[in-house]
């Protein structure tokens, strides 16, 4: 499939239209539903096939966000054969207490990997996660 047909695939499936209230309460007409392609089993792979090669040299573990980040970030993981961490929007208060479940991050050079990046809020979870664990998150691919 070219990136073309991709784009236009995924287009297809993710642009609903109809009546939506964003987060910010704005109203809109038209709407990205990116649980879409995450729920396409070869959508989201060929997506992880072609960001595969947006994922720098010298990465060790790649970091999904809560919730959309972590089903883009495993698909990808199996094609750069890099172990995968989980990042919640706050630490959970029970359990491990962690904020990043799966591969440990500490100290290792970690790539931030979002499913849809609009205002770029959905950062802030993983300069938390960077801080609490001491990593540098200095990457994000969206």
């Amino acid at each position: 499939m070219t990136i073309v047909e991709l784009a236009n695939r995924v287009n297809a499936v993710c642009r609903l239209r109809g009546r939506f209230v964003l987060r910010s309460g704005r109203i809109t007409d038209e709407y990205f539903d990116k649980y879409q392609f995450e729920a396409d089993p070869r959508l989201l792979d060929a997506l992880a096939s072609r960001m595969a090669g947006l994922v720098p040299d010298g990465v060790e573990v790649l970091a999904g966000l809560e919730m959309g980040g972590i089903a883009v970030v495993t698909a990808l993981g199996r094609y750069r054969d890099l172990p995968c961490a989980f990042v919640r929007k706050a630490a959970k208060g029970y359990g491990t207490a962690r904020l990043a479940e799966g591969a440990d991050i500490a100290g290792r050079e970690v790539l931030v990997v979002e499913d849809v990046m609009t205002s770029g809020r959905s950062r802030s979870p993983a300069g938390s996660c960077g801080r609490w664990a001491r990593v540098s998150i200095t990457r994000c691919v969206s």
